[in-house]
């Protein structure tokens, strides 16, 4: 099974959830797809077995076989090429790698390049945790080709979880599609209210059953509990406000190390899912988990 871990917004807690899950399970494999930002690893102390480079094709101009009919600027999309009279301007950040300029390109003037964008690291924790790591390169503007990369490395014979990026942007929708279930982390806050219903929009797209976990649940308001409730969204957990959980987190401890209580939450979680899905699968009618 293939749970991912989302959220509208950054700072809720998605990884200590996605970390918490993972610890608490058996013939676990956990990914981390925050490629721009990961940091399910300093929670898991793991050690690394392999590294990989992880290149995207981008197209380079040879001008003198260039008669500048700006065919390329037209096919491409985004606006990643521009023809002026005797010059070709390409602007790498917004390519996306299809191979369209080269490929209608009448004079065969663009062949394309590998170029570098981040690494995989591939290793394993002392709780015998399976990890996978995306790690974007500084100034590289796409995220989506190497969290690919990093989803190549599923296996599908362990559970899986996925810690993706916050939002909803194109790096979230590649994190999390294909998965079994979603659990979205948000705050009982306005802006917490406000990101989980756009988180809750692109799931709902995307058909990929969900439920959220309130972090700090017992701050805030009550306007999570009553959008969740009209909307008929399942609150998997809650997990109310505790400075000896943001001591141990500002330390790099797990949160189920910290309140071991927490890791039998995470399994019963775990449970609830297993079983919700189950009863989709065997057709019947969605209830709250």
């Amino acid at each position: 099974m293939i749970i991912s871990i989302a959220s509208g917004k950054g700072g809720t807690g998605k990884t200590t959830v996605a970390v918490s899950l993972a610890l608490s399970l058996s013939n676990v494999q956990l990914l981390d797809c925050d490629v721009e930002e990961p940091n399910a690893h300093l929670f898991l102390k793991y050690q690394i077995k392999e590294k990989r480079s992880i290149f995207v094709p981008v197209p380079k101009v040879d001008e003198s076989q260039c008669n500048f009919c700006g065919k390329c600027a037209e096919v491409c999309a985004y606006n990643a090429i521009a023809v002026l009279k005797n010059k070709v301007l390409f602007f790498p950040e917004l390519c996306t790698g299809c191979g369209g300029c080269s490929h209608f390109c009448p004079e065969k003037a663009i062949f394309e390049a590998d170029k570098e964008i981040g690494e995989i690291e591939i290793g394993k924790n002392g709780k015998n945790i399976d990890f996978v790591q995306g790690i974007l390169k500084v100034g590289e503007a796409r995220s989506s080709p190497l969290i690919r990369e990093v989803k190549r490395y599923i296996d599908t014979d362990k559970e899986v979880i996925i810690d993706a990026p916050p939002g909803t942007r194109c790096s979230v929708v590649e994190s999390i599609k294909r998965s079994n279930f979603c659990i979205l982390v948000t705050e009982p806050t306005p802006f917490g209210l406000h990101d989980l219903t756009l988180a809750v929009d692109v799931l709902r797209k995307m058909k990929i059953p969900f439920g959220v976990v309130i972090n700090r649940s017992d701050l805030g308001d009550k306007k999570v509990d009553a959008y969740c409730l009209k909307e008929n969204i399942p609150i998997l957990m809650k997990i109310p406000f505790s400075k000896e959980i943001a001591v141990a987190y500002s330390k790099g401890i797990p949160l189920v190390e910290e309140k071991t209580e927490y890791r039998e939450k995470f399994k019963e979680l775990f449970r609830s899912i297993k079983s919700y899905l189950e009863k989709i699968k065997k057709g019947v009618e969605a209830v709250n988990i």
